[in-house]
């Protein structure tokens, strides 16, 4: 979950189209839990277009209209995911001491919940890796909410350029690390040190507090 470079990091929004009616989001609602409850049970593979339709309660033409392919599906998936956990986050913050240690621990609850479904946290990375430019609107609003989620944490509304780019590393690192966890590469406590050891970069750019003569 990469973030591209940015002036600035608006609310996540999804791409531009007519507000859908709540009878349209009731039905996207069952088509993403359906999408989510396949990859839980059988990955990457086992979230065929026609069976999640049959699961969500719709016709194979309506599902497609929701959703052009699997990609755009599955990116939709992390996108809900994601909002569920920042939801989950605002209710109950880190309480670590400062950013660095705060964003760490966001970082590592995000892992672990990923890591109580593995198979759908990996269907949904296999998706972003091979989304397409199609799908960037989809992996943008991705993007954008795992800035927020890090930013959240670290207690920031404004960044400075340096900041955005500090997250940018960190958030290159948790794709990775998800990665190589899940292509068994790496152990859990691998992944704790390197969130831990990436997001020191916090502190490089802390803005100093004014001191004798200065602010």
């Amino acid at each position: 979950m990469t973030a591209d470079a940015r002036p600035a990091v608006p609310a996540p929004t999804e791409r531009t189209a007519p507000p859908l009616t709540e009878r349209q989001e009731a039905r996207r609602r069952r088509i993403l839990h359906a999408s989510a409850q396949l990859a839980s049970r059988g990955g990457f593979e086992a979230v065929q277009m026609r069976e999640v339709a049959e699961a969500a309660g719709v016709a194979l033409g309506t599902l497609y209209r929701y959703f052009p392919s699997k990609i755009h599906l599955l990116v939709a998936t992390m996108q809900d995911q994601l909002q569920h956990l920042h939801t989950t986050l605002r209710k109950r913050p880190p309480a670590g001491d400062d950013a660095a240690q705060r964003v760490a621990e966001t970082l590592m609850r995000a892992f672990r919940a990923l890591q109580r479904e593995p198979h759908l946290a990996d269907a949904m990375v296999r998706a972003l890796t091979f989304a397409d430019r199609s799908v960037s609107p989809e992996v943008d609003t991705v993007s954008r909410l795992t800035t927020a989620i890090i930013l959240d944490a670290m207690g920031l509304e404004h960044p400075t350029p340096e900041q955005l780019s500090a997250v940018r590393v960190i958030e290159h690192t948790w794709h990775s690390a998800l990665i190589t966890w899940l292509s068994g590469r790496a152990s859990i406590a691998q992944v704790k040190i390197d969130i831990e050891t990436v997001c020191r970069l916090i502190d490089l750019t802390a803005e100093p507090e004014p001191g004798p003569g200065r602010g």
